[in-house]
């Protein structure tokens, strides 16, 4: 089964790196490969997470059309849904028969001609929304051509061409001609079968027509067994939990509580997929972020952590596993992984086993944590004599690099008990397999990280004004909403349109606007981009002080106002913490300069006053804006 939202890493695949094509000749490791240059001919050692899936112009191949996955309607989904049902016995089925389709198609109460048509339509995109009924009418760039033609067309290729007997495409024709004229349609031109003959993946080909083990050797990666755990990314657990430390502010030093943890497991190998800590309690933006990051390549995310070392477990999972909790019940997450297909399963209630691995390791990470000043430890009678508080001294930032670099360089490193093996071995073993058992090949990775991400992001709807987008009382503009401001539903004129609106949690200065008509994602920045970047808890806790000063009517005006005001306090604690410093180390060395030489023998020294220019020197500590970022969008969890 093609997917074309995912990128797939094996032998014969054509990729991008840089601004060269390749063709891959051979599976090196686990996150690397070697691919011959198709214009030189050298091979080179590329990185999988380097890699990318050619355009639309390079490939030959129609790109995937770009729908936010929120602009359907629960109808539309469900219409969606139940049509994958009714083909996903046939998707996997290398010897189905048309005896098997009308067997379906029967029991789905629709044509076989029809089912045909959402099985092409899924196996080209590998998107759920595919199978979503299309609004009828013209498409631009699409020829028409009568649908009664189009199915008796793919019944016939189906039947004849993709069968054991071999059938040539002239065969095709004839039988083509034959069914139209019972049919009572005008018969096509004999090139318009052989297109649609074309445009079957030799791999299908290969495969219906009774060359299998050919089409395996070509196309696909040596599988292994598959029922359940089986084989890496066959079951992911995911979970949340609060660390027991305490961390502080990375400028003012202040206490801030305990973070979150959500971590993800892969069942087969015992390694872990993804992390995300953040301040916020669980939600499904955090096990949202958690999962695209568990999906994707960490090369950069490593390297912006500062962690040494080789994070190579990535790739699309087939099952997820969660608990009954209300964020991975939400239906953002629920239709995200849908629409990868992906299986979000829920725990069965009272059933802890069922989370059993992903239960053990936070209960190492409980213990890594116990050990960093700050610790609150397990029970309240255990801290009794230590100020937690008080002893804090990570960051969140420091905890989560302190979390990563155990994962990395310990925790993968190390035997597991329960399976004799480093976890980073175990998925060597599933992935490229050994003398004793085949791997599964390299997983398939999200050809388009940026669009992944998006949908797992959270979303909104907003209208458009005359100012722009207003959330959270930041107002969001750029020319690109002209055309939409004050625009009106058009299933309903007496109310203004809504639009889907996107935005990450870590850097609100802009948002992603979907726009209906070009399917896209633009990029919104603040109206006001004079504002710094702000994260959505630096925000709220902007806000959270105004109000308490008794500010009933708040605007983003008095929002950054507030957020200036904290940070010029924080900088005027440095200058007066330094200042203290510099003058107890002054007064310091007079006393022990006064122990050592009597009055006749001092020299006088013209120290530099406090109000001279010269006596402060800015590091660069103090030079740094309290706002910015630590890193940009997405630059944490998508590939350059």
């Amino acid at each position: 089964m093609s997917n074309s939202a995912f990128l797939q890493i094996k032998t014969g695949s054509i990729v991008e790196s840089g601004k060269s094509k390749y063709k891959i000749t051979h599976i090196l490791g686990v996150d690397t490969v070697l691919g011959e240059n198709l214009n030189d001919k050298t091979v080179k050692k590329l990185r999988i997470d380097r890699l990318r899936r050619l355009t639309e112009a390079e490939s030959g191949e129609a790109l995937i059309e770009t729908v936010d996955i929120n602009e359907f309607s629960d109808d539309e989904w469900k219409v969606a849904q139940f049509r994958f049902e009714c083909i996903r016995p046939l998707l996997d089925d290398p010897f189905r028969t048309r005896k098997k389709a009308e067997s379906v198609a029967e029991e789905a109460g629709v044509h076989v001609a029809t089912l045909y048509s959402w099985l092409r339509a899924y196996q080209n995109d590998g998107h759920l929304s595919s199978l979503i009924p299309q609004a009828r009418g013209r498409k631009e760039g699409k020829t028409l051509i009568d649908p009664v033609l189009e199915e008796i067309i793919a019944s016939a290729i189906d039947e004849f061409y993709l069968s054991k007997q071999r059938y040539t495409p002239a065969d095709v024709i004839e039988e083509v001609k034959v069914m139209c004229r019972i049919a009572g349609v005008k018969p096509p031109h004999a090139n318009t079968v052989r297109a649609r003959i074309k445009k079957i993946s030799e791999k299908e080909v290969l495969k219906r027509r009774g060359r299998r083990d050919k089409a395996r050797d070509l196309f696909d990666p040596i599988k292994g067994p598959f029922p359940g755990d089986d084989f890496p990314l066959a079951v992911v657990q995911i979970d949340h939990t609060q660390a027991n430390v305490i961390v502080v502010d990375e400028k003012t030093r202040e206490e801030l509580g305990r973070p979150w943890l959500t971590l993800s497991i892969d069942v087969w190998s015992r390694a872990i997929l993804g992390v995300y800590v953040s301040m916020d309690a669980p939600s499904a933006t955090a096990a949202g972020i958690c999962i695209a990051r568990s999906t994707l390549p960490k090369t950069e995310y490593l390297a912006n952590l500062d962690v040494p070392g080789e994070w190579p477990m990535c790739g699309k999972m087939r099952a997820i596993h969660v608990d009954n909790a209300r964020e991975f019940r939400g239906e953002m997450l629920r239709k995200s992984c849908q629409q990868y297909d992906m299986d979000l399963t829920l725990r069965p209630v009272k059933t802890p086993h069922y989370g059993a691995h992903i239960e053990r390791y936070m209960g190492v990470a409980s213990r890594l944590l116990h050990k960093l000043p700050g610790t609150t430890f397990s029970k309240p009678e255990d801290r009794k004599g230590y100020n937690s508080g008080k002893e804090a001294v990570m960051t969140l930032h420091e905890v989560e690099q302190h979390l990563v670099d155990f994962i990395v360089n310990v925790y993968h490193q190390r035997i597991h008990s329960s399976i004799n093996v480093t976890p980073k071995r175990m998925w060597e073993l599933g992935v490229l397999g050994d003398d004793d058992r085949p791997g599964v090949g390299l997983p398939d990775i999200p050809a388009d990280p940026d669009r992944f991400v998006l949908d797992f992001l959270p979303y909104e709807t907003r209208s458009v004004q005359n100012y722009g987008i207003q959330i959270d009382c930041i107002n969001y503009y750029h020319e690109v909403l002209n055309r939409w401001i004050n625009s009106k539903d058009p299933n309903d004129d007496r109310r203004k349109r809504k639009f889907t609106v996107r935005r990450d949690p870590r850097d609100i200065s802009k948002i992603f606007f979907f726009d209906p008509d070009i399917k896209s994602y633009y990029v919104i920045p603040y109206r006001n981009t004079s504002f710094p970047p702000v994260s959505i808890w630096e925000l709220r806790e902007a806000r959270r002080k105004l109000i308490e000063d008794g500010v009933k009517h708040v605007d983003e005006d008095l929002i950054f106002n507030a957020l200036i005001r904290m940070k010029d306090r924080v900088d005027e604690a440095k200058k007066k913490t330094k200042l203290t410093k510099l003058k107890a180390h002054r007064n310091e060395r007079a006393k022990k300069l006064s122990k050592v030489t009597s009055p006749s023998e001092i020299i006088s020294v013209a120290l530099p006053k406090p109000n001279d220019e010269k006596f402060f020197v800015q590091d660069q500590e103090e030079s740094e804006d309290i706002f910015s970022m630590r890193e940009e969008f997405f630059s944490d969890i998508r590939r350059k």
